[in-house]
């Protein structure tokens, strides 16, 4: 039986432990994970949570003449769109007698069974059962008493996003700064890249605004051995730089926002705002600024949702923002934004790792570069890890009793409690009650804190006074956006730029 833990806060170092040289036998047994967080089966606290709000499940162009078989949230499903264009989610096995729906046969409306033909419309609702002729009575009544379960879902650019929990409790959609993008020339591009763990690693991969610091930073390279744009984030070196962070819960303790300051140079200081949502989503900043320009008030590059798959697999799902208004640099390429492959960071995916593909063969995704086959992968990967290779190798459902946390770490373990108060419902507010309530109340339409910001901010005379400097601008960037919360659209947009206008010049005095 796995043994609890509760990791919500830092542990106490004021008085160091004892450190035993070539101690690995004290330290040799692997305590179990924490499944209070880590599982998400139906009835598990976790799994509960997360059935009250929608998920992306699968790309829009998984469905085929052919249904597509899924798994989310440990339920093995199905997933079609039939022929008069409804999308259908099913449980993949027929109630009738248990056969995989993935064998069924696409209709005008709803799905046939290969076993019986029986045919489930995209409610689960049975519309038709085979029958002898002069039996019609019968197989109507029969049709009556059985139901195909089924989650309500929808298509949006790209993606298929499906409501797993009670059908009384279905929440708004939630419409982040309205559709998710904030100028005409950007656009949404769909994206699904599959993660051989469990999804808190994934997700808090996203809130430790760490570790690009050293996993993205080519001098840590192996002999300069990085494969394409893997490394210095596309070329933006200000992303190298040690953010100072400072972790703040938002929205009542629905979400936390992760600002970190970097130095740019001497006159210029980069401010990246990320905003982690309950329970999976995280909306981030420009990924490839170079801090060359000032900028106020740059909005989302990234969607993403971490969804599970089961407990020890998952996916990173969602858009990548692009055009000219968020890529100021140019540097996204939309034909390699797709699924099982991303524009940034190679790393981010398992192309390299074909080994770990399971029970999908490599063919099943896109063609890998001929001069990449005709090297070691798994060389390549050691010599230039990702942040797959650094997420997976903290084992399938990474042991949070073992880890030793600093500072820096703070955001993961902060997000972690938001999580656990939400689960166990010492934070009300964060409940799935409530948040349905605080969506109703912004008409399914809430702001985000995400923002990527370079502001003209002359370095402090001493190392202390840019220490309080930065901090001090971070935490007030933080608020302004916080103080902007009741407006929308151009309002609030220019309520923030004004804002941040005279924050930077307060410095200056």
């Amino acid at each position: 039986m796995d043994t609890k833990v509760d990791n919500t806060k830092l542990p106490d170092t004021s008085k160091p432990k004892k450190l035993i040289p070539y101690g690995g036998y004290f330290t040799s047994k692997t305590p179990g994970h924490d499944p209070e967080l880590t599982e998400t089966g139906p009835g598990t606290p976790m799994g509960e949570y997360m059935r009250s709000f929608w998920h992306p499940v699968c790309m829009s162009i998984e469905l085929g003449d052919t249904p597509k078989f899924i798994k989310i949230l440990n339920e093995e499903l199905v997933a079609f769109r039939d022929k008069s264009g409804a999308i259908g989610v099913l449980h993949a096995h027929c109630v009738h007698r248990g056969a995989s729906l993935e064998y069924g046969a696409i209709q005008e409306h709803g799905i046939r069974c290969c076993y019986h033909g029986m045919v489930f419309d995209v409610d689960g609702t049975c519309l038709h059962v085979p029958y002898p002729k002069g039996e019609e009575k019968e197989a109507a009544k029969f049709a009556c008493s059985i139901q195909q379960g089924a989650y309500k879902a929808f298509e949006r650019n790209g993606l298929v996003f499906a409501y797993m929990g009670s059908p009384e409790k279905e929440p708004p959609f939630p419409e982040w700064e309205s559709n998710f993008t904030v100028h005409a020339s950007d656009k949404l591009v769909p994206y699904s890249n599959f993660q051989h763990c469990n999804w808190l690693q994934v997700q808090d991969n996203a809130a430790d605004n760490y570790h690009p610091t050293a996993l993205h930073n080519s001098s840590n390279v192996v002999g300069e051995n990085y494969q394409g744009t893997t490394f210095n984030e596309v070329g933006a070196a200000s992303m190298e730089v040690a953010p100072d962070m400072q972790f703040i819960p938002i929205h009542e303790g629905r979400g936390l926002a992760c600002a970190g300051a970097r130095r740019v140079d001497k006159d210029r200081l980069f401010i990246r705002v990320q905003h982690q949502a309950l329970p999976n989503l995280s909306l981030h900043a420009y990924t490839s600024e170079d801090g060359a320009a000032k900028k106020l008030f740059s909005r989302f590059h990234i969607v993403r949702w971490t969804v599970p798959v089961d407990d020890e697999n998952s996916k990173m799902i969602g858009w990548r923002v692009m055009g000219p208004n968020i890529d100021t640099r140019g540097i996204g390429d939309e034909g390699m934004v797709g699924y099982e492959t991303i524009d940034f960071l190679e790393g981010q995916v398992a192309m390299r790792r074909p080994e770990r593909f399971g029970k999908y063969k490599l063919e099943d995704f896109p063609p890998i570069p001929t001069n990449h086959r005709e090297r070691d992968c798994y060389k390549d990967a050691q010599q230039a890890p990702g942040d797959y290779e650094a997420i997976i190798s903290q084992r399938p459902i990474a042991v949070h009793a073992l880890e030793n946390p600093t500072k820096f770490d703070a955001g993961v373990f902060m997000f972690r409690k938001l999580l656990r108060d939400a689960v166990r419902g010492t934070n009300p507010k964060a409940s799935a009650e409530h948040f349905y309530d605080w969506l109703q109340s912004v008409k399914g339409a809430p702001n985000s804190y995400c923002s990527g910001n370079v502001m003209e901010v002359a370095e402090g005379a001493t190392i202390e006074e840019e220490i309080a400097q930065r901090r001090q601008v971070t935490r007030k960037i933080v608020q302004i956006l916080t103080d902007s919360d009741n407006l929308k659209g151009d309002a609030r947009t220019q309520f923030v730029m004004e804002g941040f206008e005279a924050l930077e010049q307060s410095t200056k005095k």
